[in-house]
């Protein structure tokens, strides 16, 4: 196939930059009709516009999952599933014989997973059965969400598991990346803010900037700022306020909105 019709559902706007790229190299023909961010606007998109030839989709959109499209609107095209669970829930994808691609995305599987398209579903889209998405999401919920719960920290000769739950933040700090915890502690982890964001519940975390990856119990005051970006204030961030950029804010405002 040439000139491949692409559509891109997804809400973290660094993930599907990525994914725009490595489409662009594994298919330079190809035109992405659009990216969108929500159920909201996929379900608008939908009912507006012609079907592409191919769609891919997060899972864990910002108001909601991604399924609730196709009990709201009419989806024709075939579709490539993106998520970030883990292998045991993966097993509900497998069942019902449904695309999927793990986060981060490596290029050679998308590579696969086009060419797999192209071969069994161009001529003739295949669409699951009307009730198999909502037995995936019945199979998803009963499993753990696969992010990470604990990080294990040098504190001198000895190591210390630290609890997701009582970290306000992540940042980097002299080409380090540290975390801090609700009691004032931190500690350095080997991962970087870009491996790191994959492996944590976007319902709790947020990548507000370059430096700053946040929970949502660590914002304490959100305030506009100049040229549509937000002035945000973190618990023991030294007392510095830290800002969102326009391009960051709608998502930001969106998370929060939850």
């Amino acid at each position: 196939m040439t000139n491949l019709k692409l559509l891109i559902i997804e809400d973290e706007p660094l993930a599907a930059e990525r994914l725009k790229k490595m489409l662009n190299t594994l298919e330079p023909d190809a035109e992405i009709v659009a990216t969108l961010d929500s159920v909201r606007a996929a379900v608008k998109w939908f009912s507006q516009s012609e079907s592409p030839d191919l769609a891919l989709f997060d899972i864990q959109l910002s108001d909601g999952m991604c399924f609730d499209i196709f009990q709201q609107t009419t989806v024709k095209c075939p579709v490539i599933f993106t998520t970030a669970y883990d292998e045991y829930a993966l097993k509900a994808f497998k069942l019902n014989s449904v695309d999927y691609l793990l986060k981060p995305i490596d290029e050679q599987e998308l590579k696969q997973a086009l060419s797999k398209f192209k071969s069994q579903y161009a001529l003739q889209p295949l669409l699951p059965p009307a009730d198999t998405f909502a037995r995936i999401t019945e199979m998803l919920q009963q499993w753990p969400s696969g992010f990470r719960s604990r990080f294990l920290v040098r504190l001198g000769d000895r190591l210390e598991p630290v609890s997701v739950n009582n970290i306000l933040f992540f940042y980097t700090e002299e080409k380090l990346t540290m975390l801090l915890t609700g009691d004032g502690k931190k500690f350095s982890v080997e991962e970087s803010l870009d491996e790191l964001e994959p492996q944590l519940d976007p319902q709790k975390f947020f990548r507000l900037n370059r430096q700053y990856l946040a929970a949502f119990d660590a914002i304490e005051d959100i305030r506009t700022h100049l040229n549509g970006k937000l002035k945000v204030k973190v618990k023991n961030a030294n007392n510095h306020d830290l800002y969102v950029s326009r391009e960051r804010a709608a998502a930001f405002k969106q998370w929060l909105n939850r």
